[in-house]
């Protein structure tokens, strides 16, 4: 099936002369863009490349085809900012599980303002909904920014909050020091497969931290619930508005002066004015929650 994101990338493609070039402007990995060109030239019926080593160059039917990509993305880009009032009609957001709960109060607050904004609120990983919003199936996303803090080409990003790496022990947890905590307690990881996993493994070395694991999950919640039982300990970001620190089975030991930090913002597609204008009312709002 054709869709914009192949033709964004075709036209990346085509103006740099290389796969990993436009791999890297468009934040993608370089089998990405290539499965995408496969998808585009068997969605046109043609051969569009002419692959000779690491070069690439367009095909006569690839130069035909060009100009009227641009055409047909000039012309989206003209009605995603055609007038409209943007505090109406449907909209999807999407966020991260963290930052849901806190994004869910902001939306009811922003309906009872707007009655006729309808909202449909979806959850999912931040690369899955990154590649949601580059794809038109969700208008604007809380995500958590990528450890090498690439952008996506197309995508506008808009800063909320950082929140620092810390160790999350039980109460009952008595050593202070760090690494005395993970020499004599079992390691609770977060997922490694995702954006906050891999902030917690960049703190864990920036820390020299070692650790003997016991579970890897998916879930801050859970994490948490299983050091209130003190199965184990775990070094994650201190949620923004989480209360941590008044929970009376938990103590928060930090790993690091100044600590890692983990950084939450919100996605939209670029040239999109009324989805410009419902993120910079949620981003002020989230303040206040």
């Amino acid at each position: 099936m054709l869709t914009l994101r192949m033709l964004k990338t075709f036209r990346l493609v085509a103006q740099t002369g290389s796969f990993a070039a436009a791999a890297e402007r468009a934040a993608l990995t370089q089998a990405a863009v290539s499965l995408q060109m496969r998808g585009l030239e068997d969605a046109v019926g043609q051969r569009l490349f002419d692959r000779r080593g690491r070069q690439i160059t367009l095909t006569r039917q690839g130069r035909d085809l060009f100009p009227r990509v641009e055409q047909i993305l000039a012309l989206t880009a003209e009605l995603t900012t055609s007038p409209v009032d943007a505090m109406q009609g449907p909209v999807t957001i999407g966020a991260v599980v963290s930052v849901i709960g806190a994004l869910s109060l902001v939306v009811a607050e922003l309906k009872t303002a707007h009655p006729q904004l309808d909202v449909r609120l979806t959850s999912a990983r931040s690369d899955e909904l990154t590649d949601l919003v580059e794809q038109g199936e969700v208008d604007i996303a809380a995500v958590v920014a990528r450890a090498d803090d690439a952008r996506a080409d197309g995508l506008v990003w808009t800063p909320l909050y950082t929140e620092p790496m810390v160790m999350v022990v039980n109460r009952d947890i008595a050593e202070s020091d760090p690494q005395q905590i993970l020499d004599a307690h079992a390691f609770l990881r977060f997922d490694r497969r995702v954006r906050t996993g891999l902030v917690v493994e960049q703190a864990l070395r920036a820390a020299k931290l070692s650790v003997t694991e016991y579970l890897e999950l998916n879930s801050i919640e859970t994490i948490v619930a299983l050091v209130r039982k003190n199965v184990g300990v775990s070094v994650l970001p201190l949620l923004h508005r989480g209360d941590w620190h008044a929970d009376p089975l938990l103590r928060i030991v930090p790993i690091a002066e100044p600590p890692l930090l983990r950084t939450v913002g919100m996605i939209h597609r670029e040239h999109d004015s009324r989805t410009h204008n419902i993120t910079a009312a949620i981003a002020g709002m989230l303040y206040d929650v």
